[in-house]
């Protein structure tokens, strides 16, 4: 089961000044993260001031408001409100640029290499009575609340009663913007009280 803890991962300031931005996964992981080598990218952004946007040539982008009320985003001319938790998906190829009419914002940030891959980004709510089941080519960020992460059914299964498995499958607890990677062989299932962003990454058949 793994678990990218946010407190664990350096800001990355932007070129502009604009803000800094941690990221949370890519692929292939040896790509670098400032030329835009990877083929998709998942990132929490903190958005101080106004300013354009960095443009990714050959990439879709989706976006969604975690933190903060409102991001005004002008894409190619045209202006679009975006509210908390409402993912907004555009090309990574136009010129976009955003205001911010309520103060900073924090975002978090799927880009994906057109016609290689899909992104996209769910908000969902998760509980303490039904665990949320996080697969292969997903992503699940603690946006709010508390939850805690631990293997699925399958993986207790196959521990056959082992006691360093069975230990290994405790709950742990998630803090805020920790990040749970989806298996299907182990099959994390997230449960508590709050929202989860769920990303998922599907590769495109060419």
């Amino acid at each position: 089961m793994e678990i990218i803890r946010f407190a664990d991962i350096r800001p990355e300031p932007w070129r502009n000044g604009g803000g800094v931005t941690r990221e949370l996964a890519s692929h292939p992981k040896a790509a670098s993260a400032q030329d835009g080598a990877w083929d998709w990218r998942v990132s929490i952004a903190d958005v101080a001031k106004a300013g354009e946007f960095s443009n990714f040539p050959g990439m879709e982008r989706v976006i969604t408001i975690i933190d903060g009320e409102l991001l005004l985003l002008t894409v190619d001319g045209a202006e679009h409100p975006l509210e908390k938790y409402r993912p907004f998906r555009f090309s990574g190829e136009a010129a976009s640029a955003a205001t911010l009419p309520t103060g900073d914002i924090r975002d978090l940030n799927v880009i994906a290499r057109t016609g290689a891959f899909k992104g996209y980004t769910s908000i969902v709510e998760i509980s303490k009575k039904r665990a949320h089941p996080v697969f292969e080519g997903q992503l699940a960020v603690l946006l709010e609340g508390k939850a805690t992460v631990a293997p699925g059914a399958a993986a207790e299964a196959e521990s056959d009663g082992d006691s360093a498995a069975t230990s290994a499958g405790e709950p742990v607890e998630l803090s805020r913007y920790d990040t749970v990677v989806g298996s299907d062989s182990r099959s994390p299932e997230i449960s508590g009280r709050g929202f989860v962003a769920v990303i998922s990454i599907d590769h495109v058949e060419p």
